[in-house]
């Protein structure tokens, strides 16, 4: 990608850049903003760096400006990078002052808006640039604005120093040859007077103590510190030389003394030898001719409308055309679930989704609710090779405007569809009557996690329960499929998982509730033996690393249900999804797959307890909060259950069919199962926020025949215990055809899958 970098001067945005060439990225503009008043050292902004001490931009020519963007013609980097003040200043104060938000709203006239303004002019004078690179390292405030301006105008946000450890980071940064001096400090345990414009490969050492004794961060992300580059690999002739500045003090405080670093006099020296850089973590070719030209911004955001106006994703009216809807609901008032599909198929993926969309959007609006309500999407398409399509449709409907408070986590996988009887687009989705949640969607490519670039976010956290967007086995800085086969894919899709469960400050190998792991028809029977085996590993040895650690006083013994899907998005082996629980609460009792399994309820239809139903459930309980569980019935346990029903097992041109008569008394155990596990943890199916059965294809059923079965399972059970099961006239379930299902990646030949999630209203 051609990128304009975002620039301070400092050893983060040098940084930043260094690591966009090595990932095969072009730098061809540099910009930054200043203050208007350069007599002042600080401005109260949260979106800047906060410190000026002359305001001067040098260049090989040792040019002066006050705002401005430099573009590079036809190179990488002119002979001089260019040199800022070790500070990004807006030219207006920031008005806001929401930081702790994840989220940011368009707001004219404040500091965001000088950012766009000046991002527009980088567009009109390039407009083959289609990215801005950042040093963002843990600021949520800024890196959420700078994704607003990029999404607003069409370009990709590089910010590859996000989340990364700072220890780590900053020895990474000495190591490739940043020389960055302190011109500000502000924080305990760092003297103005002994501290201002040394080296940071001198203060490193001295940076860890002070992070043992007072905990500061050691990149100055909590502004304990500010730099300026001196040299670095993007500075390819001469390097900067400070011959004389002054300390000035700001506070003096005796606990954390504030003092800025103004240069009077500096100059260039020259490089003897322009060295190659080919090394991994530096450029790889530099260019040393046509140094371009420098631009000063005028400040009118009215001079760019006509060419920077937002993306239109207006939904077109609703046609007149009548089609059936087959819509389910679950009864708990706090969160439940809602899915929606068609019996008469539009013919084409885009028509349906578009069609089921609009009916999802219809029903939210009749119970009061938006989009914003929405936490969780789960969108099964019929052709991944029209993924593209489904999300252009998607966008029209699940916008930022929409969700002000963030949009909603999203899994997408191809499922058999069709040979079912569905529409070619079906979605869930899982529905707050609140708005009481956090949201996590970072749209920049980093080193951290896979980006989301677009409506739809890495995890939403609600009530405790954290719901994560399916992971792909995605190198996040390339946003790549890891090479190597399934299991490796697998193990990058866990980190990435990881790193996302690290922002909630949990963990999935201590506080997930299950794990769904989609494994594409693909992979072969002996690759997903490996890809389970690779799963436990790296489950156990993440969990030894956090016990040892002491950050989890809690462990939960997660459900594993592992789905053959027909494809995943960019034809990935492997996607995991998991749920976890992040509520703080020390007092709360674990209780797991090993706990009673004596049931009180009444017997239905006939079923009496036997040892061997146990091996069905899985189950998770938060005792008085979370109730989960998986039901697996397999071939055999099918046969247990239908023994007085001809033998289940037919095979046909290699498929597995299942009579109708069987699968209606499958139905009725199921939910004699489920109840057990319910009535079992105190809890009604009055809590239950989805419910899912997952039916292979194989058994030549459709879902105009399985849903009425599962409909009667439940309202004779209704009637028969005298609980309140139903939901009026909508199935409280949703059917999911898949290819197979199973707890172990091994033997996916379930033949229902029951997956259910139960929280107390």
């Amino acid at each position: 990608m051609k990128v304009v970098a975002l620039v301070s001067g400092g050893k983060d945005s040098c940084y930043a850049m260094m690591k966009c060439i090595q990932y095969g990225h072009q730098i061809v503009a540099l910009a930054n903003l200043l203050p208007v008043d350069d007599s002042v050292d600080e401005l109260d902004s949260y979106m800047y760096q906060t410190i000026n001490w002359g305001g001067c931009l040098v260049l090989t020519r040792g040019l002066e400006f006050k705002s401005r963007v430099k573009y590079l013609e036809g190179s990488v980097l002119p002979p001089i990078v260019v040199l800022l003040d070790s500070r990004n200043i807006a030219l207006r104060k920031g008005r806001d002052g929401r930081h702790q938000e994840l989220g940011y709203r368009i707001t004219q006239g404040d500091e965001v808006e000088d950012m766009f303004n000046l991002l527009c002019e980088v567009k009109r004078q390039i407009p083959s640039v289609n990215a801005v690179s950042s040093g963002a390292i843990a600021s949520d405030y800024q890196r959420l604005r700078v994704e607003s301006v990029c999404s607003r105008l069409g370009f990709v946000s590089l910010a590859y120093l996000w989340r990364q450890d700072q220890s780590l980071l900053l020895q990474e940064m000495i190591a490739n040859g940043i020389v960055a001096v302190t011109v500000k400090v502000a924080a305990m345990g760092l003297d103005p007077a002994k501290h201002l414009g040394k080296e940071l490969a001198f203060l490193n050492p001295y940076l860890h103590k002070l992070k043992e004794l007072y905990g500061i961060n050691v990149c100055g992300e909590g502004g304990e510190y500010e730099t300026l580059t001196l040299d670095c690999p993007l500075f390819t002739n001469a390097r900067i030389v400070l011959d004389e500045y002054e300390v000035v003090r700001h506070s003096s405080d005796s606990i954390a003394p504030v003092g800025v670093l103004h240069p009077l006099a500096f100059h260039l020296e020259n490089k003897e030898d322009i060295q190659s850089l080919k090394s991994q973590d530096k450029i790889n070719e530099v260019c040393t001719h046509k140094l371009g030209s420098v631009f000063e911004v005028i400040d009118n955001v009215e001079n760019f409308d006509a060419t920077c106006k937002p993306v239109d994703y207006s939904v077109d009216p609703i046609d007149g055309l009548e089609h059936k809807f087959i819509i389910s609901r679950t009864n708990n008032k706090s969160t439940f679930s809602l899915c929606c599909w068609l019996q008469d198929s539009c013919n084409g993926l885009q028509e349906d989704l578009k069609t089921v969309l609009e009916k999802v959007e219809s029903q939210l609006a009749s119970f009061g609710f938006g989009w914003e309500n929405v936490i969780y999407i789960h969108l099964y398409i019929d052709d991944m090779n029209k993924f593209s399509e489904a999300n252009e449709t998607y966008v029209r409907f699940i916008t930022q405007e929409k969700c002000p408070f963030g949009v909603p986590s999203r899994s997408t996988v191809e499922m058999p569809l069709v040979e079912m009887g569905l529409s070619r687009a079906y979605i869930e989705v899982l529905i707050a009557n609140n708005k009481d949640k956090k949201v996590l969607h970072v749209q920049s490519i980093s080193s951290w996690a896979p980006s989301c670039i677009g409506p739809y976010s890495q995890a939403t956290l609600h009530e405790g329960i954290l719901h994560m967007a399916g992971q792909l086995g995605l190198d996040p800085p390339t946003m790549n499929l890891c090479n190597g086969g399934p299991s490796v894919e697998l193990e990058q899709a866990l980190k990435n998982s990881e790193a996302v469960a690290k922002s909630f400050n949990c963990s999935i190998s201590t506080s997930s509730i299950a794990f769904v792991v989609y494994c594409s028809k693909n992979v072969s029977s002996l690759e997903r033996l490996d890809i389970q085996e690779k799963q436990e590993t790296i489950l156990r040895q993440m969990k030894i690393s956090n016990l040892r650690k002491g950050h989890n006083d809690k462990v939960l013994d997660p459900m594993f249900l592992y789905v053959l899907v027909p494809d995943l998005p960019k034809r990935a082996y492997v996607e995991v999804k998991p749920v976890l629980y992040v509520e703080d609460d020390t007092d709360v009792e674990i209780e797991t797959n090993t706990e009673r399994s004596c049931s009180k309820e009444p017997y239905y239809w006939g079923f009496k307890q036997e040892d061997w139903h146990d091996s069905c459930i899985q189950k998770c309980v938060v005792p008085g909060k979370i109730c989960a569980s998986i039901v697996s019935i397999t071939r055999e346990m099918a046969a247990k259950i239908c023994f007085d029903s001809p033998h289940p097992d037919y095979v046909n041109d290699g498929q597995y069919s299942l009579p109708k008569v069987h699968m209606e008394k499958l139905s009725k155990f199921c939910v004699y199962l489920l109840n057990k596990v319910i009535s079992d943890h105190d809890f009604s199916w009055e809590d239950i926020m989805n419910l899912r059965f997952y039916i292979p294809a194989s058994l030549q059923l459709m879902a105009e025949e399985l849903m009425p079965m599962f409909s009667i399972a439940l309202s004779e059970f209704a009637e028969m215990s005298q609980q309140k099961v139903l939901n009026g006239e909508e199935p409280i379930f949703n059917i999911v055809p898949v290819l197979g299902a199973g707890r172990a990646a091994s033997s996916m030949d379930d033949v229902v899958t029951c997956e259910l999630l139960a929280r107390k209203s």
